[in-house]
């Protein structure tokens, strides 16, 4: 009898399995990934419909704090710095709440990017950054809720939001000019520390010529103001390989004292047994 009650569990068990039902949600998930000049703006939003609703004055009331679509909150991803309305907003993940109104919207930044409606207990010091945009109608209705970043260029975008006959738009600004700047100056004035390393290491591993890894490397920690352990563990590997066995000795055991004082006792073995295999005193 209990084998047949355990049999009888298990069935309506797999029966329940299997009767899970999967329909569409009526505010489906939607994400959008865009590039800016050198920035990435990913929004993640549910994106209700009318439906034969009146929007906005009415299902989003005017003057009360919305959460900018529907479900889990409106959240925007840029994975550099920006400014909105001249305000710096840091590398990272924000949640989008807005207080539309007839003429204007308000649009919050918040650091809290985890929930559904609204905060029940809004914390004005987690605002990251915040605007008032105008109202723009428009002729044609939008059935469905929807976000949009264009007006496009190198430094800057529009995060767009549109339903009903409203659209309204909220400028940012990315750091385009200043990054390329910076890369233009690197790459004009020369390699630099880290590329003569990678150089010298590659050169060294793939049996390439081993005086032009030593030259390199030679510039590489030339350029380096305290060399770790780890690289000092490479420029010994290759001083040795040329030939060069005192500044090979003499590099090893700068990196075995670094690594002792890491704590890092594979270094630790590594360098031990190269100064043996070295003849080093």
């Amino acid at each position: 009898m209990r084998k047949l009650t355990l049999l009888v569990c298990a069935v309506l068990v797999s029966m329940a399995g299997q009767a899970q039902l999967t329909t569409p949600q009526p505010s489906p998930a939607a994400k959008i990934w865009q590039t800016v000049g050198l920035t990435e703006v990913m929004v993640d939003y549910s994106r209700p419909s009318m439906r034969g609703r009146t929007i906005f004055g009415d299902l989003v009331p005017f003057g009360k704090l919305w959460r900018t679509g529907a479900n889990a909150y409106t959240k925007i991803s840029f994975d550099k710095d920006v400014q909105i309305a001249g305000q710096d907003v840091k590398a990272g993940t924000y949640s989008i709440f807005t207080k539309p109104n007839a003429a204007n919207w308000e649009v919050f930044f918040y650091t809290d990017t985890q929930g559904g409606g609204v905060p029940s207990n809004w914390d004005e010091s987690k605002i990251v950054a915040t605007t008032t945009v105008p109202v723009m109608k428009m002729e044609m209705p939008v059935e469905t809720f929807t976000i949009t970043i264009d007006e496009l260029t190198n430094s800057s975008a529009h995060l767009g939001i549109l339903w009903e006959n409203t659209y309204v738009a909220v400028p940012f600004t990315v750091g385009t000019d200043a990054e390329v700047t910076k890369n233009i100056d690197r790459v004009m004035s020369g390699p630099g520390a880290g590329d003569y390393y990678a150089a010298a290491v590659y050169y060294a591993d793939a049996g390439k010529d081993i005086n032009k890894a030593k030259e390199w490397m030679d510039k590489a920690m030339s350029m380096t103001e305290s060399p770790r352990y780890w690289q000092l563990r490479q420029q010994s590997l290759i001083l040795a390989k040329a030939g060069d066995k005192k500044g090979a000795i003499a590099a090893a055991k700068k990196s075995l004292a670094g690594a002792t004082e890491a704590g890092n006792m594979d270094y630790v073995k590594m360098n031990n047994d190269s100064l043996k295999e070295w003849g080093a005193k």
